[in-house]
C-alpha cells in the first residue's frame, strides 16, 4: 500500500501521535519520507511484492529503511547518534501505529535494530549499490524464527518467519 494510503487509514489518535513526533523534529519530515519512498522502490525492484510477507525480503526492507532514514537525517545533522535515535523513534512509532502480532512485531523491531547497527558501521557510504550490498550480504546468515525467544540478541543477523517466495 502506498505511504499516503497508510496515513489515510490512521485514526485521529494515531494521526495526532505521528504529528506530535514530527512537530518536535520537523526538519526530519522530508528526509524520513524520502527514505521511506526509496526503501520501497529498492525492495520492489529487488523482490516484487514478496517483501510484504514476513520473509527475508521483509527483513531486508526493515533494516534498509532504518539505514536510509538515519542516512538522510545524518546528511542534515552530521550526528550518527541523533540520526540513529530518530530512525528508532520513527520506526518504533510505525510498529505502534500499525500493530502486528507479537512475533512479526519482534521480528520487525529486531531487523530495524540491525539496520541501525549497519548504519553506525557504514554511515559514510554514498553509493546505493554498496548500501544495498550491506544488506543482501546478510541474507545467507538470516535466521528463520518460530518464537520471540529464537531471536538472536546483539548481533547483525536478520530474522524472518516465512520462507521466501518471489512474487511480482
Amino acid at each position: 500500500m502506498p505511504l499516503l494510503g497508510k496515513i489515510k487509514k490512521l485514526n485521529p489518535r494515531q494521526l495526532f501521535m505521528l504529528g506530535k513526533v514530527f512537530l518536535r523534529k520537523p526538519q526530519y519530515l522530508f528526509p524520513t519520507y524520502k527514505a521511506t519512498r526509496k526503501t520501497i522502490k529498492i525492495v520492489d525492484d529487488l523482490y516484487g511484492k514478496a517483501h510484504h510477507k514476513d520473509n527475508v525480503s521483509n527483513a531486508v526492507r526493515h533494516a534498509l529503511w532504518n539505514f536510509l532514514i538515519a542516512k538522510n537525517c545524518f546528511n542534515q545533522n552530521n550526528s550518527v547518534e541523533k540520526s540513529v535515535a530518530w530512525a528508532k523513534t520513527i520506526t518504533d512509532l510505525h510498529e505502534k501505529l500499525m500493530p502486528n502480532k507479537p512475533l512479526p512485531k519482534a521480528m520487525d523491531l529486531h531487523n530495524n535494530l540491525v539496520g541501525r547497527k549497519v548504519f553506525k558501521m557504514h554511515y559514510l557510504l554514498e553509493s546505493e549499490e554498496k548500501i544495498i550490498k550491506c544488506f543482501t550480504e546478510l541474507i545467507p546468515q538470516a535466521q528463520k524464527i518460530s518464537s520471540v525467544e529464537n531471536i538472536p540478541e546483539e548481533n547483525l543477523q536478520l530474522v524472518y518467519i516465512e520462507d521466501y517466495e518471489y512474487e511480482r
